[in-house]
């Protein structure tokens, strides 16, 4: 198995995020990681679909991605797979934040995982707020529309 080391562009994408919340706003932020769990990301051996973020204190924390460890990584190497990340933003975007998840229903999910041309890994978050049945119904419908639409216009 031989994956492909990925200098800059999208890493991964929480494609569910946007049919299950309808999203608000967004906002770029940066990641505290490791050195081993950056070369993991860098082979696309994380998970962002489960994520979503936490206050703790005066901080905001990724939770629930997973990066998993390189099969040739050195044993001595040892990291959770699954423990909270901190995420790097200005005070001013973190009161922003969290002002946001005071509102009834509000909830901060990544959707993207990316490297920027100067090799920095940021992720794209979003506000957003759950959507009901009724709602998704309506997204798969709007969805399928396009879909035959685009084939009418084609043929």
């Amino acid at each position: 198995m031989t994956r492909q080391l990925i200098k800059f562009g999208q890493v991964s994408e929480n494609r569910k995020a946007r049919f299950n919340y309808s999203i608000d706003d967004t906002i770029e932020a940066g990641i505290a990681l490791t050195g081993a769990e950056i070369k993991s990301i860098r082979y696309g051996l994380v998970t962002i679909v489960d994520g979503f973020v936490q206050r703790r204190g005066d901080n905001l924390f990724l939770a629930g991605i997973e990066i998993q460890k390189l099969p040739t990584a050195a044993r001595i190497i040892n990291f959770d797979e699954r423990r909270s990340r901190q995420l790097l933003l200005h005070r001013n975007q973190i009161n922003r934040l969290v002002g946001k998840l005071q509102e009834k229903g509000a909830t901060i999910v990544p959707l993207k995982l990316y490297f920027t041309n100067r090799g920095r890994l940021k992720v794209l978050l979003g506000v957003g707020y759950g959507k009901n049945r009724i709602d998704k119904r309506e997204t798969i419908k709007r969805r399928e529309w396009n879909k035959t639409q685009s084939r009418l216009l084609k043929g």
